[in-house]
C-alpha cells in the first residue's frame, strides 16, 4: 500500500512537472521598445496640430507642455508656448495626455449648444 501511494506522489509530480512552462523574464531593452510603441501609439490617437495639446512627461523627470508638431517614426516634436520645438524619442517618455476631440464630437457639442439655447428662447417666449 505505501509503495503504491509513493508511485503515485512520483507520477503526480512528474506530471506536474511536465505540464509547467517556463516563464523567462523580459529584457530591459525589450520592455523598453514595447513601451516605445504603447507611446507611439497614444501620440498617434491625440494626433498633431496645433488645436492639440498634449503634457509629455519624460524619464529625467522633465514636463512638456504645448502641441504636437509632426510624429515620426523614432520621435515626435513638441512645440512649447514660447514656440521652442523639442524632438522626443519615444523611449524617454514616461506618460503622454492630450486632448483632442474628433470632428464627430465637435459637431454633437455644437448640437448640443443649439438645442439648449432653443429650448430656453422657446420656453422664455412661451411665457
Amino acid at each position: 500500500m505505501l509503495k503504491t501511494v509513493l508511485a503515485l506522489m512520483v507520477v503526480g509530480l512528474l506530471v506536474y512537472t511536465a505540464g509547467t512552462v517556463p516563464a523567462y523574464a523580459d529584457s530591459k531593452a525589450e520592455k523598453e521598445v514595447r513601451f516605445g510603441e504603447k507611446v507611439r501609439e497614444a501620440v498617434r490617437r491625440v494626433g498633431t496640430g496645433e488645436a492639440t495639446r498634449v503634457e509629455v512627461r519624460l524619464r529625467d523627470k522633465t514636463t512638456l507642455k504645448g502641441y504636437i508638431s509632426e510624429a515620426g517614426d523614432n520621435s515626435f516634436v513638441v512645440v512649447d508656448a514660447n514656440g521652442t520645438s523639442h524632438a522626443v524619442p519615444y523611449p524617454q517618455v514616461k506618460k503622454v495626455t492630450g486632448n483632442n476631440l474628433s470632428t464627430s464630437a465637435q459637431i454633437a457639442i455644437g448640437v448640443a449648444i443649439v438645442a439648449a439655447i432653443f429650448t430656453l428662447v422657446v420656453l422664455a417666449g412661451g411665457n
